[in-house]
């Protein structure tokens, strides 16, 4: 199992010393909460984990006023609609691109984004293999072929070496999946994909909220694809955003989630899409939940980080790894153990933090992208795969390996952050990472 590329363990716990001495009074208390009893609760010891973990409501009178204003409304359709405005005046406030198109889905966003970037037949895309298959869902139906690229030992994310290794004649794009909230390395990927006439598109569909370099997310790539799906950060049950500052592709994005239709001047269909629209009810609620985003926001940052703290001088585990400038807004937490440290493996660890009552689960999706039997078996449309049989690929998932990425999904588990928690859950969290981390310390 490698290290991350661009960040060692000593220089990740260096670039975080900040946050760990302004933790230390925390780590006392995690300490003493693990030693009140070492016998871990799953054979009869008391849990570490005593702490409510919180509640609250996601939504109330904010939405609701904008539901009833939206009802005062003539038409409920998009184009011109007074909720699409609003959302679309909000989202700007936050992600800061000229060119918004509400639509959806995340997906859908993603879609948008590719073929407003003009990604065809064969043309290759290269991105992360852990994710939603959201991600990628666009690029076949494009007809375009996704290459997945591997992914930093603590980061989760891509690979920048990896990724330039994988770029090809064909390739026109990469996706950045800003994993759980934590941004990727944008700079990087940016001057890659500058320095190769690459399009940068950035999926942010769990990242609401998170900063890169003190620069709101979405706002370095070429296009800025947001998820408004139930369990994000801000949500109006299924719903999207994609933005661009880009005047090749913004102009497009509204285009390309209408049907292919330009409503600003209005004269036929020079282009063919899907329907991806946005109503003005879902637009509403969005735009209610957007006034909620940055304390969701901050909140989750700062509990994420906390768990950092607690776990971070444990030599058998890997903290997720947030460069020191950025903002992670943790979708969820994800660290990974190092199997040779524990006496154990991961099912035996996570049964015993859930039985101290930490909200911790193995892994995160079962495989990466590729191994999963429609991309094993090349079975996109209808059982078939037009542009492997017409010889414009040579991809075969089949034999596709990013070893770390299937090491990330085989050695980490994922903690459970919410805005409603406490700072003393989280500490009684860390408490119980600790305790079982000793205890199976080999």
């Amino acid at each position: 199992m490698n290290m991350p590329h661009s960040v060692s363990r000593r220089q990740f716990v260096a670039g975080t010393s900040g946050l760990l001495l302004a933790g230390a009074a925390h780590r006392g208390v995690s300490a003493a909460v693990a030693h009140q009893d070492s016998k871990l609760a799953v054979d009869g010891g008391e849990k570490a984990v005593k702490a409510s973990a919180g509640s609250g409501t996601r939504w109330g009178d904010v939405e609701l006023r904008q539901l009833e204003e939206m009802l005062q409304q003539n038409s409920l359709f998009y184009w011109q609609g007074q909720q699409t405005a609003l959302l679309t005046e909000r989202f700007q406030g936050f992600c800061p691109v000229e060119h918004v198109q509400t639509c959806s889905s995340g997906t859908a966003a993603l879609h948008i984004a590719v073929a407003a970037a003009g990604i065809g037949l064969g043309d290759e895309v290269i991105t992360s293999p852990v994710t939603d298959i959201g991600s990628v869902i666009g690029v076949l139906y494009q007809q375009a072929v996704p290459v997945f690229a591997d992914l930093g030992a603590g980061t989760c994310n891509l690979d920048v070496a990896d990724v330039e290794r994988r770029i090809t004649p064909r390739t026109k794009a990469i996706i950045a999946v800003h994993l759980t909230g934590n941004p990727c390395d944008l700079d990087a990927l940016k001057a890659l994909a500058d320095r190769h006439n690459l399009i940068l598109i950035e999926d942010c569909a769990q990242a609401w909220g998170a900063r890169y370099r003190g620069r709101p997310i979405g706002t370095v790539g070429h296009f800025a694809c947001f998820s408004l799906q139930n369990s994000k950060h801000i949500t109006c049950g299924d719903g999207g955003v994609v933005g661009s500052n880009d005047e090749r592709f913004g102009p497009l994005l509204q285009k390309f989630g209408d049907k292919g239709g330009d409503r600003r001047k209005w004269g036929g269909f020079d282009a063919f899409a899907t329907n991806y629209r946005m109503s003005e009810p879902q637009a509403a609620v969005a735009a209610a939940q957007l006034t909620r985003l940055e304390d969701i926001a901050a909140k989750r940052a700062r509990l994420g980080n906390l768990l950092t703290e607690q776990i971070a001088d444990l030599p058998g585990l890997i903290p997720h790894e947030v460069h020191p400038e950025d903002r992670a807004v943790y979708w969820f937490y994800m660290f990974r153990m190092r199997p040779e440290a524990f006496t154990c493996g991961r099912s035996p660890f996570v049964k015993a933090l859930q039985a101290e009552g930490a909200p911790v689960s193995g892994g995160y999706i079962k495989v990466p992208l590729y191994g999963e039997p429609v991309f094993q078996q090349h079975g996109f449309f209808a059982g078939r795969w037009p542009v492997k049989e017409m010889g414009l690929t040579e991809m075969d998932f089949s034999t596709h390996k990013c070893p770390e990425a299937e090491a990330i999904l085989e050695t980490s588990m994922r903690v459970l952050i919410d805005e409603h928690m406490t700072e003393e859950y989280i500490l009684e969290v860390g408490a119980a990472i600790r305790k079982v981390a000793r205890h199976f310390a080999a």
